[in-house]
C-alpha cells in the first residue's frame, strides 16, 4: 500500500471513529442500550468479513478467547463512557477517554514491569491537570448537566480501556488479520454488555426507530469501518503521524459536538481539554512505556 494511500485510509478511520460519541447522543438511548446494539449489529458484518480472511487467522484458540475476555474491558469501558457523554457531552467525554494512553503506560508498569519513559513521569501528571479543569472545577459556566461526575466516569472509561488494550495486545502478539481478533472482542464486548444493561435495568432489546438507525451507524461506521481502517493503516505510519491522528478524533468530535448539540465549553474545559490532548499527544509520540504497546487498534478507538 502506497503512503498517501495508508494516510489516507487512516484519515478516514479517524474521521469515521469521531462520530462515535455523536451517533450514542443521537441514539438517545441507554448506555447499556448503545453498547449492546453497537455488537449485535456490528457482528454479522465483522463475522463475513472474517469467513473470506479466515485462512489468514492462525491464533490458537486460548488467544482467541482472550481476545473475548478483552471485549469484557470494552464492555465496562463503554458502560462508563456513554454515562459521561450524558453528564458532559460528546467532545469532552472524547478527549477524556483518550487519557487511555497514560494508564496503559502506568499499568503495563504496574503488571508487566514495563519501564515508563522519562517523558511519561513528567507528563502524566500534567494530563490529569488537564482532568480537573475539564471538570469545570465546580464554576457555574462549564458545561454538562454534571461535568464532574463525567470527568470522573471519562477517566474510569480511559482506565477500563487500557485493560481492554493489554488484555488485547496479548491476544494478537502474532498481529493477525484484525477482522478475527476484532470480532471475538466484539462477541465479549457484546455479551458483557448484555450482562451490564441486565443488572442496571436500563437495557431495551425491542428496536425502534430513528434511534436504531442511528445506533446501526454506530456499529457499521464506527466498530466495523472504522476499527478496521484504523487497524490496517495505523501500524504502517510513522509515530509523528500517528500522534497527529490521535489529536484529530476527539479534535473532531468536539466540533461535532458544537455544530450539531451547540456544546458551548467554558474557557476553563477548554484549557483543560487543550492541556489532556497536548499531553496524550506527547506520550504517543514519546512513548509512554520504553517497549511500546503495539498500535494495531492500540491508540485509536470507541
Amino acid at each position: 500500500m502506497v503512503p498517501g494511500l495508508i494516510r489516507l485510509v487512516a484519515l478516514i478511520g479517524v474521521l469515521a471513529i469521531s462520530l462515535s460519541a455523536i451517533f450514542v447522543r443521537l441514539a438517545s438511548v441507554s448506555p447499556s442500550t448503545a453498547a449492546v446494539f453497537r455488537g449485535a449489529y456490528a457482528l454479522p458484518v465483522l463475522a463475513g468479513i472474517w469467513w473470506f480472511v479466515r485462512r489468514r487467522d492462525h491464533r490458537r484458540r486460548f488467544e482467541r478467547l482472550l481476545a473475548g475476555g478483552a471485549g469484557l474491558f470494552l464492555a465496562l469501558d463503554l458502560a462508563m463512557w456513554h454515562r459521561s457523554i450524558g453528564s458532559i457531552g460528546a467532545g469532552l467525554a472524547t478527549v477524556l477517554a483518550n487519557t487511555q494512553v497514560a494508564f496503559v503506560g502506568l499499568l503495563a508498569w504496574a503488571l508487566h514491569r514495563e519501564q515508563p519513559t522519562r517523558t511519561a513521569l513528567a507528563t502524566i501528571p500534567v494530563v490529569f491537570a488537564g482532568v480537573v479543569l475539564i471538570s469545570g472545577m465546580g464554576r457555574g459556566d462549564a458545561y454538562g448537566s454534571s461535568p464532574l461526575a463525567g470527568a470522573l466516569l471519562g477517566v474510569g472509561a480511559g482506565l477500563a480501556y487500557s485493560g481492554y488494550l493489554l488484555v488485547f495486545r496479548a491476544a494478537n502478539r502474532g498481529l493477525s488479520h484484525p477482522a478475527g481478533p476484532l470480532l471475538d472482542a466484539t462477541i465479549g464486548m457484546t455479551l458483557g454488555s448484555l450482562f451490564g444493561g441486565a443488572l442496571d435495568h436500563g437495557l431495551v432489546l425491542v428496536p425502534h426507530f430513528p434511534a436504531h438507525a442511528w445506533l446501526i451507524a454506530l456499529a457499521l461506521v464506527v466498530q466495523v469501518g472504522g476499527w478496521l481502517l484504523i487497524a490496517l493503516a495505523l501500524p504502517r505510519l510513522p509515530a509523528l503521524e500517528t500522534s497527529v491522528l490521535l489529536l484529530v478524533q476527539p479534535t473532531c468530535t468536539m466540533l461535532w459536538g458544537f455544530l450539531i448539540f451547540d456544546e458551548r465549553l467554558s474557557i476553563t474545559q477548554l484549557a483543560g481539554a487543550a492541556i489532556v490532548l497536548a499531553g496524550v499527544a506527547v506520550l504517543s509520540l514519546r512513548g509512554s512505556i520504553v517497549a511500546k504497546t503495539s498500535k494495531a487498534i492500540a491508540e485509536l478507538g470507541r
